[in-house]
């Protein structure tokens, strides 16, 4: 996941004592104007480095895949969040432009002035990381936000099971993944995201319970349910919208319909498949669906993976044209 191995983003205290503290130590080691050439080599080095690190260890944002994209937006604000990288890109290069200057001062300096040179250096190198230490902050939270987004991989076919609560969906991903599933909330759902993944002809497939984005209307949920949920059509290779119309989930058929009718309407703008199931058959089957199934007797259960395959018509013999 391209968002999982961050590295910790240091704050401008810590990043100016990290440097100055290196820096003395240099110093000591050596003496005259050889040591003020030192310390200002090595705190500028540390400076500049460890601010590079922290904006090229990121992504670029205008090539991520759009589902890793949109997830990251509905959690952090990705324009304030490349605005305050492009700030620490700024502060790295101004560092090391100091650094230069500064070199070339004390090539021509005593030791004495040589020491003046290098405060006055280190005087505007601290200046310019703390002009930066909120978008040092802003670099960090958004880094232990987005660490723990689900491990979805956008370059492996998924379908997206979509329904109301209780209608069967997290029983059928347990069913059709046997142990392989795996439940973890995340910032943009309270109830937890659901993935689960089987194979078949040598494609392992994704398949995605999302409870809090697409099991209620779309104006019942948060600004965040519905970033994450609009992330989602970009993944989405196929929909399987779960509907009971036994009644015993809660829920009128009625609404469960029209449900299913916006989320259709919402996956229609990608031309991704969706594909209406009932489940309880066994209980009922009175809903206008393109396959019945039981979880409950293992009716129908194959049929509906089976359908769902064909819907993604992804080929082993054709490579993803996704990227992570």
């Amino acid at each position: 996941m391209i968002f999982e191995s961050l590295p910790t983003t240091p704050r401008s205290e810590e990043l100016l004592d990290k440097a100055f503290s290196r820096a003395a130590r240099s110093g000591r080691a050596k003496s005259g104007l050889e040591a003020q050439e030192s310390m200002l080599q090595t705190a500028s080095s540390i400076l500049s480095d460890n601010l590079e690190n922290v904006v090229t260890e990121w992504p670029d944002f205008g090539t991520v895949d759009p589902f890793y994209y949109e997830l990251a937006d509905a959690i952090v604000d990705v324009d304030e969040l490349r605005q305050s990288l492009s700030e620490v890109t700024w502060a790295s290069r101004q560092i090391a432009e100091i650094r230069r200057e500064y070199q070339s001062k004390m090539r021509k300096s005593d030791p004495d002035t040589a020491r003046k040179h290098r405060k006055q250096a280190f005087a505007r190198m601290a200046d310019i990381v703390e002009e930066i230490a909120d978008d040092l902050l802003r670099v960090g939270e958004a880094r232990d936000s987005l660490k723990n987004l689900p491990d979805i991989r956008p370059n492996e076919p998924a379908i997206v099971v979509a329904g109301y609560p209780n209608v069967g969906k997290s029983s059928f991903v347990n069913r059709v993944t046997r142990a392989s599933n795996e439940i973890a909330r995340y910032p943009f759902t309270t109830k937890g995201v659901q993935i689960g993944h089987f194979e078949r002809d040598r494609i392992r497939y994704q398949i995605i319970d999302t409870p809090g984005l697409l099991d209620r209307p779309e104006e019942d949920r948060n600004d965040i349910e519905k970033q994450a949920a609009s992330a989602l059509e970009h993944l989405a290779d196929a929909v399987l919208f779960v509907v009971d119309a036994s009644g015993a989930c809660g829920y009128p058929l009625d609404v469960q319909m029209e449900l299913r009718d916006a989320v259709a309407a919402r996956f229609a703008e990608r031309d991704v498949p969706v594909i209406t199931v009932c489940n309880k058959s066994d209980r009922s089957t009175d809903a206008e669906a393109d396959y019945y199934m039981s979880i409950e007797t293992d009716e129908g259960v194959e049929e509906v993976l089976d359908a769902a395959v064909d819907a993604v018509g992804w080929s082993p013999d054709i490579p993803p044209s996704r990227q992570e």
